[in-house]
């Protein structure tokens, strides 16, 4: 079970994480979940899908690792760190990371200074082998800064979600798409529960409309999402490899 603390370089002085990627580290996920700040170098390598929480009806993004649960075919033991693609999604090098927020006072008022978490049951938390997190003397290691960065790279993405699926839930851009493929071996499959971008809707946009996606600057991330779907034969070319 997760059990995550404030970071600090007293108490994890001594603390390192293992910055490779592996299923018997948690990372043979299918799919994780995706931020507008990283649509453009996500859609190079990978499918970007959207998700509807059926509950609150409100939607996120997520990207494809695997064509069935549990699968994750970014993964490669022979490739450098574990992960055979160049850019690793946010959700899965954040590792035993979170971001949070401390309430302080400044000058009066009341401000929110992000802190860092760490899940120190984690499996690529230990204190002999990975990624130190602190300096000798208690400054931020390379990697944390790097991980630091990322984390505030979620905030971030976090926030302009909303606007994002705003605009195109007003805007009636969002539809649900099924992703069926054949494998080489004859398996007929269907992914299901994906929700996409309409392009004939937005091909109809009229000008304002694009204005007003273009100076939100949400326009580009739409066609970042567009693009990234012919990535799923990437996926089923590596499933096609493996299964040869």
């Amino acid at each position: 079970m997760p059990k995550h603390v404030l970071l600090n370089n007293v108490d994890h002085q001594e603390v390192k994480v293992l910055s490779k990627f592996a299923a018997d580290l948690g990372d043979n996920i299918a799919s994780v979940v995706a931020f507008p700040t990283e649509f453009i170098e996500l859609q190079k390598e990978y499918t970007i899908v959207f998700r509807k929480d059926e509950q609150s009806e409100k939607f996120s993004a997520a990207v494809l690792l695997g064509l069935k649960k549990g699968e994750n075919l970014y993964l490669d033991p022979k490739s450098h760190l574990g992960w055979a693609a160049n850019y690793i999604p946010s959700s899965i090098i954040r590792g035993p990371f979170l971001i949070g927020f401390q309430q302080q006072q400044e000058n009066g008022q009341t401000i929110s200074t992000p802190v860092v978490h760490l899940d120190i049951e984690h499996p690529k938390v230990n204190v002999d082998d990975g990624e130190a997190l602190f300096l000798e003397n208690g400054g931020n290691s390379d990697y944390l800064q790097q991980i630091s960065t990322r984390l505030m790279s979620i905030h971030q993405g976090m926030l302009m979600q909303n606007t994002l699926f705003e605009l195109l839930t007003e805007m009636q851009l969002i539809e649900a798409v099924n992703i069926d493929f054949d494998l080489a071996n004859g398996e007929k499959h269907r992914l299901l529960g994906n929700y996409t971008i309409n392009e004939e809707k937005l091909a109809s946009l009229d000008i304002h409309q694009l204005d007003k996606l273009h100076k939100s600057g949400m326009l580009p991330l739409v066609y970042a999402v567009i693009a990234s779907i012919t990535n799923v034969k990437h996926l089923i070319d590596i499933k096609n490899q493996r299964q040869a």
